[in-house]
């Protein structure tokens, strides 16, 4: 488990993260997002350890980072955006010296080396210089370094950049299959990443955390979509009458069917689920018949623009 309790970092006048709370539960994946300058890659290296915080702490499986950071780091794998890999290195030799420097003896070296190779398919490259290596390659050996030694928590910057749509595709599976045995924080502006791989987002703004949230709830808004038979006469007026119901708004038929879509705005503080039963009583007390009631989602772009945008200019 990760335990972050009132980290800050300053840089001079400068804060950078200002009293940052969450905690992070064992093999999870979790998105770390924000805008550029939001405080998420300093954020990253104070969990790494690369960066002492300027107040607070961080725990890390049991272990306080600032008294044990080298029990913390051996149990830990970090793609920072831009890797300080060594290009007149071999590929090979590069990931023989990350595993050297990660305390992976030389009897369990070969299995982990050959692990982290075959992870990232690498395996035809290994002779190559990383100097010559194409943009998407050199992300891969970044990952393998990464990987090596199974860590059990992984903070990965942008692992994606660089790579084609394949590639892409066989590194979402490669996070998937690393969660199953290790935490996971990816950091990453591509919200396809997001919502293809996390199951809860921590969004920074100007150092501090605006949202911390699973995601399936970040999707849902305080509306209900409603399709039903338009058998009742004036079904929008008797929905309007709940309760629990601030506005409705009928969007037309569905296509050919005889239903009718309705939008249902619910009152702030509303418990959605007790809504929806009396919407549903509603519906079919009126002699209608329900097709369909289901929370609308929001766009995970628009959400994270509207919690990110100034505060003069952020809307309902």
């Amino acid at each position: 488990m990760i335990d972050v309790q009132h980290l800050s970092r300053r840089y001079g006048m400068t804060t950078a993260v200002d009293d940052v709370s969450f905690t992070i539960s064992d093999q999870a994946i979790i998105g770390l997002l924000g805008h550029n300058g939001a405080g998420k890659t300093t954020m990253m290296k104070m969990l790494s350890g690369y960066l002492e915080p300027s107040a607070g702490s961080i725990h890390i499986g049991g272990h306080n980072l600032d008294g044990d950071s080298a029990a913390v780091q051996r149990g830990l794998g970090y793609l920072p955006e831009n890797l300080p890999i060594y290009p007149d290195m071999l590929v090979a030799d590069y990931l023989d010296y990350a595993a050297t420097l990660k305390g992976i003896g030389r009897g369990e070296r070969p299995r982990a080396l050959r692990r982290a190779i075959d992870a990232t398919s690498l395996g035809d490259r290994l002779l190559d210089p990383i100097g010559k290596l194409s943009r998407g390659y050199r992300q891969r050996v970044g990952v393998a370094q990464a990987i090596l030694g199974e860590p059990s928590l992984l903070i990965l910057d942008e692992p994606t950049n660089g790579l084609d749509p394949a590639q892409t595709a066989q590194m979402r599976a490669l996070i998937r299959d690393l969660a199953r045995g290790a935490t996971v924080i990816l950091s990453t502006h591509i919200m396809q990443e997001v919502d293809a791989l996390c199951e809860r987002v921590l969004v920074l703004a100007g150092g501090r955390l605006v949202l911390d949230e699973h995601l399936t709830r970040l999707r849902e808004d305080n509306t209900l979509i409603l399709r039903a038979g338009t058998d009742a006469a004036d079904l929008a007026g008797a929905l309007g009458r709940l309760p629990q119901v601030l506005t409705v708004t009928a969007d037309g038929g569905d296509g050919g069917d005889g239903g009718q879509c309705f939008t249902l705005a619910l009152h702030p503080g509303t418990e959605r689920d007790t809504a929806a039963g009396n919407i549903a009583r509603c519906v079919l007390d009126s002699g209608a018949r329900l097709y369909q009631l289901a929370p609308r989602l929001r766009d995970l772009d628009r959400v994270l623009r509207e919690l990110t945008a100034p505060e003069g200019a952020r809307h309902d």
